[in-house]
């Protein structure tokens, strides 16, 4: 059977695999700087065999056909970057670029998706259709490397009929895989804001617009957008994160600069929510005498898991892994660019679990001390290629 075909290869490569995945981890790049790991993808893939274009200054597509290679098309995604944030675990494949780590679990997916490729090519006479292998750069900064991707036709010639892309989960123990048909991760967008007034001294306020007293109140008004103007039952939130304004005891200062997000999971409510931030800081800023410039930074859409193909996947994942091993994923008011793909063609974004609490692998995403259970990278690997191999959307 080919799904035991499967396991087993993925079990084989699996030292290779750890390898490779250390490999990266230990030499992790920033957004749209993935300059060594795009061509260390794609020796891999001239080392399997596989031909690739390269879309997006670094992202790589492989293209790899089975039987009947007309039939039908399925793309897998993997992202590549990794964050600025400077690693503490004391492993041997600690990052040796300060400051930088993948603290996202990047390389885990790059990872299986090379471990997916390898299984596939390998067993190409033994599945249908074309199988798009999507490397994608730059998932954790604007404007998302998947946009720039999806610009470039990456979703083309061939168009695949769905796309999938699974996640590390160190909350979720290894073995076990989340699903989750229709919305599933947030919209995100940035908030930039300055305030503006003559500024003064800090004995005569009446002499000028206090900037730090408007921006104290804008930060509090702000709040009624979510919680006085949404539908309840539809999840959003807004949070300033950062507060820049004054050096000195004595000084009103001239400018306060502020920073935060804004994320949704309705696309409407999203655009009316950008209408009513603008508004709202523009009439209160304006009625205590100062002036506001407002950016609104628009990044990512919603990630929607389109129901059909989430019910095949889920079911294929459950014949591959065990129906006891998969579970229902949670909303998450996290964001990811995969929610580009899922716009414009059916996608299945799910959870693969990474976490092992008796190894003390339980870290969060985007933290120094972010690390996986590698037992995690031959399951990965080998989903990947079963749903690669078996997943079938209607055009």
């Amino acid at each position: 059977m080919l799904k035991n075909k499967i396991k087993q290869l993925a079990l084989q490569y699996s030292p290779d695999l750890i390898t490779i995945r250390r490999h990266l981890h230990a030499h992790p790049e920033l957004s749209y700087h993935e300059f060594e790991t795009s061509r260390f993808v794609q020796q891999q893939l001239e080392a399997i065999g596989i031909p690739y274009t390269v879309k997006a200054t670094t992202g790589v597509i492989g293209l790899l056909k089975g039987k009947h290679p007309e039939k039908r098309v399925i793309a897998l995604r993997a992202d590549m970057d990794a964050l600025p944030i400077a690693e503490e675990n004391e492993v041997s494949y600690r990052s040796k670029h300060a400051g930088v780590m993948h603290a996202c679990g990047h390389d885990a997916h790059t990872t299986c998706l090379l471990g997916a490729a390898r299984i596939l090519h390998e067993l190409k006479e033994e599945w249908e259709g074309t199988v798009k292998l999507i490397f994608q750069p730059g998932e954790e900064k604007n404007p998302g490397g998947a946009s720039l991707l999806i610009k470039e036709g990456v979703l083309e010639d061939p168009r695949p009929s769905a796309i999938l892309g699974l996640h590390v989960h160190p909350q979720l123990e290894t073995g076990k895989f989340r699903f989750r048909g229709g919305k599933i991760m947030a919209s995100v967008d940035e908030l930039y804001m300055t305030i503006k007034s003559r500024g003064g001294h800090a004995a005569a306020p009446q002499e000028t617009a206090d900037t730090i007293l408007i921006a104290s109140q804008l930060i509090v008004a702000l709040q009624q957008i979510v919680s006085r103007n949404r539908n309840p039952f539809s999840p959003s939130v807004l949070s300033i994160t950062s507060f820049h304004g004054g050096h000195t005891t004595n000084v009103i200062p001239s400018e306060v600069k502020l920073m935060g997000t804004f994320r949704a999971m309705d696309e409407a409510w999203r655009f009316k929510a950008h209408d009513l931030i603008r508004k709202l800081s523009t009439e209160l800023v304006h009625s205590m005498g100062a002036e506001i410039d407002i950016t609104i930074d628009v990044g990512y859409p919603t990630v929607y898991n389109n129901e059909q193909l989430n019910a095949i996947a889920e079911a294929a994942a459950a014949e591959y892994a065990g129906k006891e091993n998969i579970e229902e994923s949670e909303l998450r008011m996290g964001a990811e660019d995969f929610g580009y793909y899922s716009q414009v063609i059916p996608g299945c974004f799910y959870r693969l679990g990474a976490g092992n609490i008796s190894k003390g692998i339980t870290s969060g995403v985007h933290t120094p001390t972010f690390n996986i259970d590698e037992d995690a990278i031959p399951l990965g690997a080998g989903m990947m290629a079963w749903l690669g191999a078996t997943v079938k959307m209607d055009s």
